[in-house]
C-alpha cells in the first residue's frame, strides 16, 4: 500500500485482495472527510489552533501620549511600530474617566453603571462625611468587581487557556484579587490604585522595594515597568506549548512621578527647546474659565515623558520575546489605556489637546484613548479605523479571535470588532453611555452623564441637569456648545441618555439635606 498521509502505515492483513483494495479506499475516503485520524483528536487540541492572546493595558495613559496618536515630545518607536503592524482605532473610549470602573468593563463587558461600581475604589467617600458634598450626596457603590461575574480570564480557562496576570488590579480586598477572578497567577495586583499605596514591608513607589505583598522586592533600584515585564515574558515562555493569556496592567504611568535619572536628563534638555505657551501664565498651563480647571497644552514633562520612554522598551521587550519564541504570528496584540491622562489641575503632567479635559472629565479627553490591534495575518497592516468603539468590546473580541461562542448575558455592552479588524464592515452600533455619579478628583465639576451618538456628544450634569452639546465631526476639542443652537437634539440626546440609566439601574447621586 503506498503511503498516504494520516493513515496508519500498518496495513491488516487480507487473504482477500479484493477485501484489501476497499479497506485501503475507504481509508482515503475517511481522510478527505475528515472523520479519521492517526493521532485522535489532533485537530481539535492542536495548539496552533488557538492564538495566544497579550493585553497591554497601561494606567493614566492619555489620547496623544504616544506617537503615532500624534505626541511630539514622548519617545514610543516599539508601540508606533506596533501600530503599523496592526490596526489602529482613532476613535476608541474607555467606559469610564476613572480607573476602577473602567477596569472591571474590560474583564466583564458591562458599562460600570450596570455593575454598579462608577468611581475609583474606595472613592472619596471614605474620607468624608454627609455633610462634606457640595448639592449632592454621591451613591455606594460597589467596592469590589463581583465573583459572579464571568470574567475574561475565567471564560478563556473554559477553552483550556493559562492565564496571567501582572500589575495594577484596584479591584477589591483579598478575596476579590485575580486569583480569584480566572487567573492562574497574580504577581502584582492587589487592592492599591497606585505603587505609592505599598504598606507592606517598607518601600513604595517606582523603585523596589515595592511593598507590594503580590510582589516579591527586587535587586534594590529594579523599576517596577522592567520587572512586571520580565514576569509577563517568563509567563509567556513557561506556557509557550499551550495557549495562554497575558494581561500586562502595567501601573505606569499613574503618579507618583519617578522614573530612571538618565531618562529624566534626557527629557529635561530636550524640554529646553520648547517655548512656552504664553509669557503671561506658568509653562505650559492654561486657565480655562468654563472648565473651572487648569489644563496642560503642552507635553514637556521629564519625568513623565521617562516613564513613558520604559512603558515603550517594556512593550518592545515583549514583542522581541514573542518572536524569540515563535510566537508572534499566532499572538494576538491589544494595547490600550484605562482612561485619558492627567492633564488637568494643578499636578497635570501631559496634555491631551486638542481635546477637552483628562482622566475624571466627562469630556473627551477624559474617555477617549489609545487603541492597537495585531491579529497577525488577517489584520492589514497599518490600517486606520475611525469607527467609535469601546473598550467592553474586548471581551467578545477574543472570545471570537480565539473560536469560543459568545457570552452575550455577560458581555452585555460589548461588540465583537471582528469585522472591522478584516476590513469588512461597520458596527450596528452609534451609541455610547457614560455615567459618573461622583464629584472627581481631578475637577470641580458636578457629577454627570454622557452619551455620544453617531457625530454628536451631549453631557447631562446632575445637580441642575444642565446640558453641554457638542458635534465631534467639527469639533473634536468640544469648544461650541450647542445646546441653545440645537435644543431639539439635546432633547433627544438627554431623553435617550435618561433611558439608558434607566434601563440598567444606575445609582444616582441624592439631593444634600440642607434642614
Amino acid at each position: 500500500m503506498p503511503f498516504v498521509p494520516g493513515v496508519p502505515s500498518i496495513t491488516p492483513k487480507f487473504k482477500n485482495t479484493h477485501l484489501k483494495t476497499v479497506w485501503t479506499a475507504l481509508m482515503v475516503l475517511l481522510i478527505a472527510a475528515g472523520g479519521y485520524s492517526c493521532t485522535t483528536g489532533a485537530a481539535e487540541t492542536k495548539k496552533e489552533d488557538k492564538p495566544n492572546i497579550v493585553v497591554i493595558l497601561v494606567d493614566d495613559l492619555g489620547w496623544k501620549d504616544i506617537g503615532v496618536y500624534g505626541s511630539p515630545f514622548h519617545e514610543t518607536p516599539n508601540i508606533d511600530k506596533l501600530s503599523r503592524e496592526g490596526m489602529m482605532f482613532t476613535d476608541a473610549y474607555a467606559a469610564s474617566a476613572i480607573c476602577s470602573p473602567s477596569r472591571a468593563s474590560i474583564l466583564t463587558g458591562k458599562y460600570p453603571a450596570r455593575l454598579q461600581l462608577t468611581d475609583w475604589i474606595p472613592g472619596r467617600q471614605h474620607k468624608r462625611g454627609p455633610d462634606d458634598w457640595n448639592t449632592l450626596t454621591p451613591p455606594d457603590f460597589e467596592q469590589q468587581l463581583a465573583l459572579e461575574e464571568v470574567t475574561l480570564a475565567e471564560a478563556l480557562k473554559e477553552a483550556d487557556y493559562s492565564t496571567g496576570f501582572f500589575g495594577k488590579w484596584h479591584l477589591g480586598e483579598e478575596k476579590f484579587y485575580p486569583e480569584h477572578q480566572g487567573f492562574d497567577v497574580n504577581k502584582g495586583g492587589w487592592a492599591a490604585g497606585n505603587p505609592r499605596s505599598a504598606i507592606y514591608e517598607g518601600g513604595g513607589g517606582y523603585f523596589s522595594p515595592y511593598g507590594n505583598p503580590k510582589l516579591e522586592n527586587g535587586p534594590d533600584g529594579e523599576y517596577l515597568t522592567d520587572r512586571l515585564t520580565s514576569e509577563s515574558i517568563n509567563f509567556m515562555k513557561e506556557n509557550k506549548d499551550k495557549p495562554f493569556l497575558v494581561y500586562l496592567s502595567y501601573y505606569s504611568v499613574h503618579t507618583p512621578m519617578e522614573a530612571k535619572e538618565d531618562y529624566i536628563e534626557k527629557y529635561e534638555q530636550k524640554a529646553k527647546n520648547i517655548p512656552p505657551v504664553n509669557a503671561t501664565g506658568p509653562r505650559s498651563i492654561l486657565v480655562t474659565e468654563e472648565a473651572r480647571a487648569r489644563s496642560r497644552l503642552i507635553q514637556d514633562h521629564p519625568i513623565y515623558a521617562g516613564m513613558v520612554q520604559s512603558l515603550d522598551e517594556g512593550v518592545g521587550r515583549v514583542l522581541e520575546s514573542l518572536q524569540e519564541l515563535g510566537l508572534d504570528e499566532n499572538t494576538i496584540v491589544i494595547f490600550t489605556s484605562d482612561h485619558g491622562g492627567l492633564s488637568t489641575g494643578r499636578n497635570a503632567v501631559t496634555s491631551s489637546f486638542p481635546l477637552k479635559g483628562g482622566k475624571g472629565w466627562l469630556h473627551e479627553g477624559g474617555s477617549r484613548v489609545p487603541l492597537i490591534i495585531k491579529w497577525p495575518g488577517e489584520t492589514k497592516p497599518r490600517s486606520v479605523s475611525e469607527t467609535p468603539v469601546i473598550l467592553t468590546d474586548i471581551y467578545p473580541t477574543l472570545l471570537e479571535l480565539t473560536g469560543q461562542p459568545l457570552k452575550p448575558e455577560q458581555h452585555q455592552d460589548g461588540l465583537s470588532l471582528v469585522p472591522l479588524l478584516k476590513g469588512e464592515s461597520e458596527l450596528e452600533r452609534d451609541t455610547f453611555y457614560w455615567h459618573y455619579p461622583h464629584y472627581s478628583n481631578h475637577h470641580s465639576l458636578p457629577p454627570g452623564g454622557a452619551i455620544r451618538k453617531g457625530n454628536y456628544k451631549l453631557i447631562e450634569y446632575y445637580d441642575d441637569f444642565e446640558i453641554e452639546l457638542y458635534n465631534l465631526s467639527v469639533d473634536i476639542g468640544e469648544t461650541e456648545n450647542l445646546a441653545e443652537k440645537e435644543p431639539e437634539k439635546g432633547k433627544e440626546l438627554q431623553q435617550i441618555l435618561r433611558d439608558w440609566r434607566e434601563s440598567v439601574n444606575a445609582q444616582m447621586p441624592s439631593s444634600r439635606k440642607t434642614d
